[in-house]
C-alpha cells in the first residue's frame, strides 16, 4: 500500500464576472492516516503536468479542450485527472516536490515515497545533530571486567541494574 492515496470524489462550476466560468476540482488526499482536501482548476493540473514532463514521464493528462461544459463531459474529465494522480502515485518509486506541492503535502523523511525537499548544505547544523539520549552507562568497560567464575559475565543487566540504582548519574 502506498503512504499517499488521492481521489477527485467531485466538481464544482464558478462563474467570475472577471473571466468566463470554470470549473474547481475538489482533490482529497489521504496520507498516514491524515486526510486533507485540496481544490484545483484544469489549469493548475496543465501546469503541474508540464513540469512534470522536465522531471518524470508522467502519464497521459485529459485533453486540454473541451467542447462543452455539460455534466457527463466533466465527469469524464473529473475521472481522467483522477486516474491520473493515481498513476503517478503508483508509477513512481519517489514522488516529486512538484508534485507533493501541489497536493499541498509537506515533506516527510519517514516516507520512502517522497524526496528531499533539499540537499544536506542546506540543512541548518542544529537540525543535523543526533537528540537521543544513552540509555546505558558504563562506569568501567565492560568488556575488560575482572574475570569472575562466569565465563561471559552479563554486562548488559549488570549495567541496566546499574542504572536503576544509580539514578543520580547523569549521562555523558
Amino acid at each position: 500500500m502506498h503512504p499517499v492515496m488521492v481521489c477527485i470524489p467531485s466538481f464544482r462550476s464558478e462563474d467570475s464576472t472577471m473571466e468566463k466560468g470554470y470549473t474547481v476540482f475538489k482533490i482529497d488526499v489521504l496520507m498516514s492516516g491524515r486526510q486533507h482536501t485540496v481544490e484545483k482548476r484544469y489549469s493548475q493540473f496543465h501546469t503541474l503536468h508540464k513540469m512534470l514532463k522536465k522531471i518524470i514521464k508522467p502519464p497521459e493528462i485529459p485533453s486540454k479542450h473541451v467542447r462543452n461544459w455539460v455534466p457527463r463531459v466533466l465527469e469524464q474529465r473529473r475521472q481522467g485527472l483522477e486516474l491520473y494522480l493515481q498513476t503517478i502515485i503508483m508509477e513512481n518509486e519517489v514522488l516529486p516536490k512538484v508534485f507533493l506541492d501541489f497536493l499541498n503535502i509537506r515533506h516527510f523523511p519517514s516516507l520512502p515515497k517522497t524526496e528531499s525537499c533539499g540537499s544536506f548544505e542546506t540543512e541548518s547544523e542544529e537540525s543535523s545533530k543526533l537528540s537521543h539520549q544513552p540509555v546505558l552507562l558504563y562506569l568501567r568497560d565492560p568488556y575488560v571486567l575482572p574475570a569472575t567464575d562466569d565465563a561471559c559475565p552479563n554486562v548488559v543487566i549488570e549495567g541496566v541494574i546499574h542504572g536503576i540504582f544509580c539514578p543520580d548519574l547523569q549521562p555523558r
